[in-house]
């Protein structure tokens, strides 16, 4: 984090791989996200952009505790008794509200908990649950929208708001089984696409990050559909790389899958 930020009391904007529920059962992950958000002020309020939630307009939902949405198939009972009872954030909804223009309609799901995009993460990082949460849709994957949307929400960081999009940086599942039967490193296609996003990202170059799908190298089997590297440009948007280079808290492979996570701001 810059100087300047802890000096304003000013919140960086994060970008996480957020993994499966059994990220909870790796160590070495877990203790990367925890030491990450204990290196962070403590916010105030989290808004949530995870890959699992598209819906327009947007929408906002957990503004009152609810249960967690359980989105995910054939994992252990297990997984889908956990909790996280985290405080809704009904004044940072109405702060959202307030923010958008007047052709940006919202939206309200309060009904509607946190998905495993959200709650997955969020119980490493803020194991007691005791910081409200609001999660916010991604109304389409156009990347310039994201980004302006992102742009609107900046002045939350400096409320204490912690913005955070939970994606994966890279997300080609159906390209990854001998590494679910135990292969080391990463495919080709997933290093070659990471490597780029970093390129990008420390040079600021946003026209370039914009037009993913057609000049990130390891298309389509990084992202065959892109519903996971789209919540990078929210967070680019509410903390522009123009501004600021990033910082990269985690780094490495997860069955071949890359989970750099980035801060800006």
């Amino acid at each position: 984090m810059s100087p300047e930020a802890v000096e304003t009391g000013r919140l960086p904007a994060l970008y996480l791989g957020h993994g499966a529920p059994p990220l909870l059962e790796d160590p070495t992950w877990m203790g990367e996200l925890a030491a990450w958000s204990a290196d962070l002020p403590r916010p105030k309020a989290i808004l949530i952009v995870s890959a699992h939630w598209e819906s327009a307009p947007v929408t906002l939902a957990a503004t009152r505790p609810v249960p967690l949405v359980y989105d995910f198939y054939g994992f252990p009972l297990h997984y889908y008794q956990l909790k996280y009872d985290s405080p809704g954030a009904p004044e940072l909804a109405d702060a959202v509200r307030a923010l958008m223009p007047d052709d940006e309609p919202v939206a309200d799901r309060p009904k509607r908990g946190l998905d495993h995009g959200a709650w997955v993460p969020l119980m490493a990082m803020y194991p007691d649950a005791d910081i409200p949460v609001l999660q916010m849709s991604m109304p389409d994957l156009d990347p310039a929208h994201l980004f302006a949307l992102g742009q609107r929400l900046a002045p939350l960081r400096d409320e204490g708001v912690l913005i955070i999009g939970s994606g994966f940086m890279t997300h080609g599942l159906p390209f990854i089984r001998e590494y679910f039967a135990g292969a080391p490193g990463a495919p080709g296609w997933s290093v070659e696409f990471d490597e780029w996003a970093r390129t990008a990202l420390d040079t600021g170059d946003l026209d370039t990050l914009f037009d993913f799908r057609q000049k990130a190298p390891g298309m389509p089997y990084a992202h065959p559909t892109v519903e996971h590297f789209a919540p990078l440009f929210v967070t680019l948007g509410a903390a522009s790389v123009a501004d600021a280079p990033p910082a990269y808290p985690i780094e490495g492979y997860f069955l071949g899958l890359s989970k750099r996570s980035v801060e800006v701001g």
